[in-house]
């Protein structure tokens, strides 16, 4: 992938930004790369990572200001910013009020924003309920036009044994495909 303006919008799944990061890195490398942040991702200091410094990091490796904000995020719809966004990690409540039209963050102004064009989104999500309350809205988004998975399976299946996460190496791969009309397979790793 070269040359695309790319939106990456994180929520909170903290556990997963070191797998986000280098994902994004590469990405900026060959394209023009924004960061969009939830609430929860933009002010949140956890074990992972205190938020101002994943802040001042995802604007050093973009070259771009970070998108924090609905009113942001709802110009990417008529200024048609991104070629393709991906939400990653998107958590299994951003996945149940997508399911549900809710638009209550910057992130899932974003995918709206973005859906309103025809344009892909590309989720690469993170939740420990997957295989139980969460699998209902992972069927329903999986028929959805114009929204594409990155291929995941069960992360933990001893300890964690209903929760699932994207191969974060194939957000890429994932992309390029949705950017073709077609969802990467297999989906289930």
């Amino acid at each position: 992938m070269n040359d695309k303006h790319i939106g990456v919008a994180l929520t909170g799944s903290f556990c997963t930004f070191s797998q986000v990061l280098p994902v994004i890195r590469r990405l900026a490398e060959r394209n023009s790369v924004t960061a969009i942040l939830s609430p929860a991702a933009a002010a949140t200091d956890t074990r992972f990572y205190r938020a101002e410094d994943l802040r001042r990091e995802l604007e050093q490796i973009t070259g771009n200001p970070l998108m924090t904000t609905i009113a942001q995020a709802e110009q990417i719809g008529p200024k048609k910013l991104f070629d393709v966004l991906l939400v990653a990690p998107c958590t299994g409540n951003t996945m149940a009020k997508l399911k549900c039209g809710i638009t209550d963050t910057s992130v899932l102004m974003a995918v709206k924003a973005q859906l309103r064009n025809d344009r892909p989104v590309v989720l690469a999500f993170s939740t420990n309920d997957a295989l139980g309350a969460a699998a209902v809205n992972i069927g329903t988004l999986l028929n959805r036009r114009n929204l594409y998975f990155v291929p995941f399976g069960q992360d933990d299946p001893q300890k964690k044994p209903r929760s699932m996460a994207a191969g974060f190496g194939l957000c890429e791969a994932a992309m390029d495909a949705a950017l073709e009309g077609r969802q990467l397979q297999p989906i289930l790793l």
